[in-house]
C-alpha cells in the first residue's frame, strides 16, 4: 500500500516507512517531527516543471505526462520506493496544500503502475 500524507499531519503507526518526496525541505518542519525513513528529493519534479505546473488543475494531465517522463529518465531515484512498497506500507510525505493535484499524488500513480506491470509480468 502506498499512502499519502501532508508533512504537517502527525505520524501514525499505520504509515509504515515514511518518505519525504519534496525537492525542498518543508517550511517550519523539524526533522525529528517528521519521523522520516528517508528524504528522496530526486523523485520530485524538476524546478522548471514545478514552476510551470503551479498546482493548476487545468495542467494536471500534462503535468503528469511530463513528470512521468522525468521519472522514466531516473529509475535510480524511485526504485527504492518501489522496493519498499513491495515489502509493506509506505507513506509519501508532501507539503503542498493542494490535496488532489501535487507531485506525491502523481508519484503514487506512477509507482502503482510500475507495481502492476511487475505483477502482471510475474504471472
Amino acid at each position: 500500500m502506498i499512502r499519502l500524507k501532508r508533512v504537517y499531519d502527525p505520524p501514525d503507526p499505520g504509515d509504515g516507512r515514511r518518505f519525504l518526496v519534496e525537492r525542498f525541505w518543508p517550511r517550519g518542519m523539524k526533522k525529528e517531527r517528521l519521523s522520516l525513513d528517508a528524504w528522496v528529493r530526486d523523485v520530485a519534479p524538476s524546478d522548471a516543471l514545478r514552476r510551470w505546473f503551479a498546482h493548476d488543475p487545468k495542467k494536471w494531465e500534462e503535468f503528469q505526462r511530463r513528470y512521468f517522463a522525468e521519472l522514466d529518465r531516473k529509475p535510480e531515484a524511485w526504485r527504492p520506493l518501489l522496493e519498499a512498497a513491495r515489502q509493506g506500507t509506505i507513506t509519501l510525505l508532501y507539503s503542498a496544500r493542494h490535496l488532489e493535484h501535487n507531485n506525491a499524488v502523481a508519484l503514487r500513480a506512477y509507482l502503482k503502475k510500475k507495481l502492476d506491470l511487475a505483477g502482471s509480468r510475474g504471472r
